[in-house]
């Protein structure tokens, strides 16, 4: 029996919570949608916040520790990997229990931990511990941010999908990941405001060590949305579709337990001999009846363990794989130029005259550095997501994704290719254009897609794994962009991320269009049939 597909199904899922009709176009959002918008979206404001804003923070701990010069390679590297470092931990942690425990009983922990570690890591001593002990300081408590960072990607995502209409999820999810975007901007923004309110004591008066407080009030600014957002997610009610999904898993598991019931009294009753002998005296009817009990297995436990081996299960099949490695290698190859790039930005605005080397004081060098971070982050960083949510419901996921592997490919050849020929304008164009097709491109769609494409059963597990394949290429970039660009050189480095993107859009041929399909009716569906073969072999 063929699989169905959504667009041919002509009913729909038990499982999906169907809103009232509405005309309107997807990204017009009700009510309801900005709340959850707000609930969700406000937390990967400050998700994105706390893993760009070291940028700044670590050129401003170069003021502090070590007189303006740079930190050194092996402890930069770490600490701007920490929170990536603990992401993957969170993505794994956090993906499992969502599926195993339930949404409602994990959300909002995450927040809980990003706050706890947010305020740990302001708590920096920079005045009593050495230079190189501040950074490992601050890199083990960033570490611990970044597991609650990394938590909020998969619950982010599955709150988001479980409740959205299918005509709109995958807007809703983009309108979800863009705020990547403003918590980059914003970082940026605040950095900014901060540092004028400081010219006078550190320009003037000439006390640059004052820049220990600037750092300190821009990450410690990101606590507001967390606190503001708390309260809501730890009393958001569980969604009906993850109900119903355990409802199903349920179900299935007492039919399998049914059939295997049937299938040995069907193997019982074929081995009785024509003339059964009659029990003797001695053996009682309650003997008889433990006899025949034991026969028959018990029905399957209610412990978490099940959810383990029904995640292998369905993923031991090659069609289910190959969409889990699909959406894994596409993340991982993103991130490693992604977060190659972004992560290592000062290499960019040297390039453009904005990397904090210019300027006769440190104020001004720290100044240039955040309009810098500004400009990159306007240009393209934040209308490419916006593009994505225009266009994800018409364009579709998969041409999305191609097309932004595609080109990202293009920039980062002729990038590299005229890396040292460039103005300073065709490097900020093509700079700006990268950036852009990053965010309507590869960088959306990999969050969007294991949303959507998992059925509510294994969505928050599988939504993890991607996600932790992802940083795991970004912790690959944070690590070793720096000492391989100075060994390789820069345009060798992106020459290697050229390749990364070609990769991409080869993996993303594994993956199919999500559009209007509802991967619970899918797999309902398969379940039912394997029944029915299992019944009648």
């Amino acid at each position: 029996m063929a699989t169905p597909t959504a667009e041919k199904t002509p009913r729909r899922s038990a499982l999906e919570e169907v809103d009232r009709d509405d005309s309107r176009p997807p990204f017009l959002l009700s009510l309801t949608e900005v709340k959850l918008l707000g609930i969700a979206g406000v937390g990967f404001f400050l998700d994105a916040y706390d893993l760009f804003v070291i940028n700044p923070v670590s050129t401003m701990l170069q003021y502090r520790l070590y007189g303006g010069h740079s930190l050194p390679p092996h402890l930069e590297g770490f600490v701007k990997a920490g929170a990536n470092i603990g992401s993957v931990i969170g993505q794994f942690a956090f993906g499992y229990a969502a599926d195993a425990l339930g949404r409602k009983a994990v959300y909002g922990k995450e927040l809980m931990l990003i706050i706890f570690a947010t305020i740990l890591t302001l708590t920096t001593p920079t005045g009593s511990l050495s230079p190189e002990g501040s950074l490992i300081y601050l890199a083990m408590f960033r570490i611990l941010l970044g597991v609650g960072v990394g938590g909020d990607y998969p619950m982010s995502a599955t709150i988001t999908s479980d409740r959205a209409n299918l005509r709109k999820r995958g807007t809703m999810l983009a309108y979800i990941f863009s705020n990547q975007g403003w918590g980059s901007f914003g970082a940026s923004l605040v950095f900014i405001i901060v540092l004028m309110c400081y010219r006078q004591v550190m320009e003037v008066q000439g006390k640059v060590s004052k820049v220990d407080g600037v750092w300190r009030i821009v990450v410690g600014v990101s606590l507001i949305p967390a606190f503001g957002t708390l309260y809501q997610r730890l009393t958001l009610p569980e969604a009906t579709r993850y109900k119903k999904s355990q409802e199903q898993a349920r179900r299935l598991a007492d039919e399998e337990y049914d059939i295997a019931e049937l299938k040995q009294k069907n193997e019982a009753t074929v081995s009785v001999p024509e003339q059964p002998q009659e029990p003797s005296a001695s053996a009682s009817s309650s003997d008889v009846k433990t006899a025949d009990s034991t026969s028959i297995s018990a029905p399957p436990p209610e412990n978490k363990t099940r959810q383990i081996r029904e995640f292998i299960t369905y993923f031991s099949e090659w069609r289910h794989f190959k969409i889990l490695l699909g959406t894994c290698m596409c993340w991982f190859l993103l991130d490693i130029a992604f977060y190659g790039i972004n992560l290592n930005q000062n290499v960019v605005l040297q390039q453009i005259g904005f990397d904090g080397h210019t300027g006769s004081t440190a104020w001004e060098k720290l100044y240039r550095l955040a309009v810098g971070n500004i400009i990159i982050t306007a240009l393209g960083f934040v209308p490419g997501y916006y593009a994505t949510i225009l266009t994800v419901e018409w364009l579709g996921r998969k041409k999305i994704q191609l097309m932004g592997f595609l080109m990202e490919a293009f920039f980062l050849a002729i990038l590299a290719g005229r890396f040292h020929h460039l103005s300073k304008p065709a490097f900020i164009v093509l700079f700006a254009l990268l950036q852009f097709f990053f965010n309507f491109g590869a960088n959306s769609t990999t969050y969007i897609y294991p949303a959507e494409v998992f059925p509510t059963r294994f969505k928050a597990f599988a939504h993890g794994m991607s996600a932790a394949c992802g940083k795991a290429g970004a912790i690959i970039s944070a690590l070793v962009f720096n000492t391989l660009s100075k060994k390789i050189g820069t345009p060798a480095v992106l020459w290697i991320f050229f390749g990364c993107s070609i990769a991409g859009a080869g993996f993303t041929l594994l993956l199919p269009e999500v559009k209007m399909r509802d991967a619970d009716l899918l797999y309902e569906e398969e379940e039912k049939e394997k029944r029915r073969l299992q019944r009648t072999s």
